[in-house]
């Protein structure tokens, strides 16, 4: 690999075998290093291959002005979710993560800590990517001495989420959003409190974030009118109307209309995560 930039000792910029550029780190691998050179393969510790020249570009030039140690903190991270978790993560993670971490750093030393609105959401529907976020948020503390909250745990989370589905973060807070609201229209239509550790449950959260996806991606499933959603609808007739429900309030709250075959498998999901008819299946 030729380097193209010498960003700092320990990174330089290169182009590799392909003419794509990439961030190299290294320690010493920037010392009197000049544009033109060959990377010592011997000094690369780790490479960061982002798919598109444009984020390829904004993190060459994010990493520029930043701490080597904020780097290898995001890189820490982003490995125990891959390695530890076995989180797949889109590679734009490298950039989001690492400018959300420098921003939160540099409030913190300013006094700036803010609330997260969506804390409690992401605890409820992310669990898994808000034990990432509570992990960042600890090697921060035992890298930096940085004392983040809580709240920036949840925000580490979104990025998280974020790179899994490949959404952007205003579609996966609008996801979010949707799930808490979905969730609220359920309960109180049925009036039961759902049992949040039942399998049932889990099964019902992960359908709507596909939904979620699917509707902020304008990726909805096609309407094969092969009367699914009748035999549903006379299946089960207060959770089909429950989904109605819910079909509405997304028309109305997004814009958008979900098929009749949506709201089919909806009303399949509310059917079971009902605590009686959970014991119903569970007899048989």
């Amino acid at each position: 690999m030729k380097i193209i930039k010498v960003i700092n000792n320990n990174v330089v910029s290169a182009l590799d075998k392909d003419a794509e550029e990439v961030v190299i780190m290294g320690k010493g691998i920037g010392f009197h290093a000049k544009p033109g050179q060959i990377v010592n393969e011997e000094q690369i510790e780790k490479t960061f291959r982002l798919e598109d020249k444009k984020s390829a570009g904004q993190f060459a030039r994010l990493v520029e002005r930043l701490p080597v140690e904020y780097l290898k903190l995001s890189d820490q991270i982003i490995t125990y979710a891959k390695n530890n978790i076995g989180l797949k993560l889109h590679q734009s993670i490298y950039l989001t993560l690492t400018d959300h971490i420098s921003f939160a750093i540099e409030r913190y030393k300013k006094g700036m800590q803010f609330d997260n609105s969506l804390k409690v959401e992401v605890k409820t529907f992310y669990p898994i990517e808000f034990g990432v976020g509570k992990y960042a948020i600890r090697k921060v503390r035992e890298k930096l001495d940085v004392e983040l909250n809580e709240d920036e745990a949840a925000s580490v989370a979104l990025h998280i989420v974020n790179a899994e589905y490949d959404t952007g973060v205003r579609n996966t807070m609008n996801i979010t959003c949707l799930i808490r609201d979905v969730v609220n229209i359920v309960s109180e239509y049925l009036n039961i409190e759902l049992q949040e550790e039942s399998l049932h449950y889990a099964r019902f959260i992960t359908h709507l974030k596909f939904l979620g996806q699917r509707i902020f991606t304008g990726q909805m499933l096609g309407d094969d009118d092969n009367g699914f959603g009748k035999v549903i609808a006379g299946m089960y007739p207060v959770e089909y109307a429950c989904s109605e429900k819910i079909a509405h309030y997304i028309k109305m709250r997004y814009d958008h209309e979900i098929t009749d075959e949506e709201t089919a498998y909806l009303a399949v999901h509310i059917r079971r995560i009902q605590p009686e008819k959970e014991l119903e299946e569970d007899s048989h």
